[in-house]
């Protein structure tokens, strides 16, 4: 038994692969994988690198325009997998058959425009899960998303603010779906946690902070084990998801967690490489010192203290923005210019 199966059979964690590519999924079910996340940025890279995959699935939908040409070429990805992964979803457990669909990361503040967009996803697939920011009107849209029964994912977040916040929103929304007689929805908080270390590093390096590289590769990890611990004395139902990963260091920091795991194709083939026994980590603290030299930064304290951040300033921390963008400009905006691009393409 490799890690991955490991993790998956023997511990109370589950993963999801994270990429939109047809081969890699394929290989990481057989590795015990039970979901797919995805994002603007994955579905222009496997458009992108495999044309001739995806002809004929999306032909229609670049007859479109603008934000109906990237929601129509959304679709026909997350159509596909969500088929592949239907028998999982079947099996009707927690976390298990899912794929995951992005709203437009050009209106992270938009909360009317980001409701519209979700309500479009739910009415795709019954195992979709709406990715929503985890900015002020992202999280409000995502209590409404929760009140109507969808499944949802609070992404673009780094913090434990940003993900206790998203939990009481959870809540909200799991009370009024259930006094309403819907279906109890999937609720998850993604924590980028590799993310968090690469912005908090540039910080170090700017203000020449005495913070070696070995701390800042434990602050997601310090950030992500504290609003677990705190999640499970207030005793929400939602799901943590660490993604944006680094290194196996930060999957094996958080295995036997009961979270739902983002992990990447190169990540995967690190951990696939290592040897057994394998042990849980979950709660092995990070050492105290590490979380005090980190503290000296007050960027750090914005993501580790419980209320380092007010939900205004969500959208206006560093990772946000440097997140956002991305997804902007290397996922939302170049599928919606794709045609020219795409017709290049050798077949």
């Amino acid at each position: 038994m490799n890690y991955l199966q490991w993790l998956a059979n023997q511990t109370t964690s589950m993963w999801w692969h994270d990429s939109a590519n047809k081969d890699e999924l394929e290989r990481a079910l057989s590795w015990g994988a039970v979901g797919m996340t995805t994002n603007p940025f994955l579905v222009n890279q496997t458009l992108s690198s495999q044309p001739a995959q995806w002809r004929n699935a999306i032909q229609g939908a670049m007859e479109l325009g603008g934000d109906e040409k990237v929601l129509g070429l959304v679709k026909a990805v997350t159509g596909h997998y969500a088929e592949t992964l239907k028998p999982l979803y079947q099996q009707q457990r927690p976390g298990y058959g899912y794929v995951c669909a992005q709203t437009n990361p050009n209106k992270c503040g938009d909360y009317a425009y980001m409701l519209a967009q979700a309500k479009q996803f739910a009415a795709w697939f019954p195992n979709v899960v709406i990715k929503l920011p985890a900015t002020k009107a992202g999280i409000r849209a995502y209590e409404e998303c929760a009140a109507l029964g969808y499944n949802v994912a609070a992404t673009v977040g780094f913090t434990v603010p940003q993900a206790l916040a998203v939990a009481e929103a959870a809540k909200r929304g799991i009370g009024r779906a259930r006094k309403n007689g819907l279906k109890t929805p999937l609720t998850i908080a993604v924590l980028m946690v590799g993310r968090l270390d690469d912005y908090l590093r540039d910080v170090a390096q700017d203000q020449q902070a005495d913070v070696s590289e070995s701390d800042i590769r434990q602050a997601g990890t310090a950030c992500i084990k504290k609003a677990y611990h705190l999640y499970a004395e207030r005793g929400y139902e939602t799901y943590l998801m660490p993604a944006g990963c680094r290194g196996a260091y930060h999957i094996t920091a958080l295995s036997g967690a009961k979270m739902i795991m983002s992990i990447s194709v190169k990540i995967q083939g690190v951990l696939l490489a290592l040897k057994g026994p394998f042990e849980t980590e979950i709660d092995k603290p990070v050492d105290e010192a590490v979380i005090r030299r980190l503290s000296t930064l007050a960027e750090f304290r914005k993501a580790y203290e419980e209320d380092g951040m007010q939900v205004e300033e969500f959208i206006t921390y560093g990772s946000s923005n440097r997140t956002i963008d991305q997804f902007i400009n290397d996922g939302w905006n170049p599928l919606a210019s794709m045609k020219r691009q795409y017709e290049t393409q050798p077949v």
